[in-house]
């Protein structure tokens, strides 16, 4: 009986807290290309690839390479200064890699895959607040608060997962999102009043951990979840019903 290949992941933003453990879940049942900025060039692999998602020629030579059949759009990065204070740079740094860096990523999955005849799938990672706003109320002990700018694109990728959606259907591809509420970090703990203030807020009285986003990507990736297409998954314990 032959033995059956694993279908190929593209996961992008793949050494951050979410990236490390998405590439965890899947690491057994597909064979996983993590992507991130932080690999030096000098010590990128076959699996471990230097990329910066903003960067169209660098995506475009790596697609010329390998057609993967998942496309995980995890890069991500905010912000944490005031509003009021806030400069062009870092406008366009966030905007960069969360809003540009997904369509760069999903424009040239899709060139190689205008006709497309095997099923394949994108999962975007957005946030809960592309959904609502955060509760300054919250983040009484910690400088990351949540800028506007990052919220603006968080919601933009789930717009963007309702549009390729639509399009790119007729490729056979589906296009879904997940919007994470706040997730603990073990390595860089939340203040002691940030979590307790998250967790007062949330149903479930606690936060998340990346493995909750890790299992609700393998779910969509996976053949389960095969007339699921664009839907965004809310996985915040509650977080967003009141």
């Amino acid at each position: 009986m032959a033995i059956k290949e694993k279908k190929t992941v593209f996961l992008t933003g793949a050494k951050g807290q979410l990236g490390k453990a998405i590439q965890n879940k899947l690491k057994d049942d597909y064979e996983v290309y993590n992507l991130d900025i932080t690999i030096e060039e000098n010590q990128s692999d076959k699996y471990n690839i230097n990329l910066d998602v903003s960067n169209i020629e660098n995506i475009r030579l790596l697609f010329q390479s390998k057609n993967p059949d998942i496309l995980i759009n995890n890069a991500g990065i905010s912000v944490f200064s005031n509003f009021l204070d806030r400069t062009q740079e870092e406008l366009d740094a966030v905007y960069d890699v969360n809003i540009k860096g997904t369509i760069n990523m999903i424009n040239e999955f899709s060139k190689i895959n205008q006709n497309n005849k095997v099923k394949k799938n994108i999962v975007n990672i957005a946030s809960l607040y592309g959904l609502i706003s955060a509760d300054p109320r919250i983040y009484t002990d910690t400088k990351r608060n949540s800028p506007e700018i990052y919220a603006a694109t968080k919601a933009g990728i789930i717009q963007l997962t309702k549009y390729y959606c639509v399009h790119l259907s007729k490729m056979n591809i589906r296009v879904n999102s997940i919007s994470p509420g706040g997730i603990f970090n073990p390595d860089n703990p939340q203040g002691k009043d940030f979590i307790q203030n998250y967790s007062y807020r949330c149903p479930m009285q606690k936060m998340g951990t990346a493995d909750d986003i890790a299992n609700g990507t393998s779910f969509l990736i996976s053949d389960d979840a095969s007339y699921i297409n664009g839907h965004n998954l809310v996985i915040d314990g509650g977080f967003t019903a009141w």
